[in-house]
């Protein structure tokens, strides 16, 4: 096995069929199941702007989601060779996607806004300079054509003055 290359194997289904197949715009369901071996399943659909059903995921979601967690992983581990030691992490991402007038589209960014609550306050300044770092590790992140910004917060252990 080649520790250098990992593979990554996925089955999608559409579901959406409802009769007529795509004979017009509207005459099907966005509807799709995403299956990957070990966690299952995960039941897909459009942005709802475009049909989708607000109770599936839509590929931007998942994209964005991607990004965020391979920071978040990235940046615990960044921390721990740093000797910083990280008590909770927490992010609300932000993407956003730009349509063309031909029907494509693209992300022109993400920006993150990770808050990470430390074991010790004195390690705020350091701990904020490490996303940084786990930006240029992320494989998600070095993997995509739009930037990925960083708006970090960190805070000491509650209740800390």
């Amino acid at each position: 096995m080649n520790l250098q290359e990992h593979r990554y194997s996925a089955r999608l289904r559409w579901t959406g069929n409802l009769g007529p197949g795509t004979s017009g715009y509207r005459s099907y369901s966005r509807d799709h199941q995403v299956e990957v071996d070990g966690p299952g399943l995960l039941l897909g659909t459009a942005d709802p702007t475009f049909h989708g059903s607000r109770d599936r995921w839509n590929p931007e979601q998942l994209l964005l989601t991607a990004v965020a967690q391979c920071h978040m992983l990235s940046y615990l581990h960044v921390a721990v060779k740093a000797g910083v030691v990280v008590t909770a992490y927490s992010d609300t991402p932000e993407g956003t996607m730009r349509l063309n007038r031909d029907g494509s589209g693209e992300f022109t960014a993400i920006i993150l806004r990770p808050h990470v609550e430390l074991a010790d306050a004195d390690h705020t300044p350091l701990a904020d300079s490490l996303h940084a770092e786990a930006n240029r590790l992320c494989f998600i992140a070095r993997s995509v054509s739009f930037p990925v910004h960083h708006e970090p917060t960190s805070s000491g252990p509650a209740g800390a003055v």
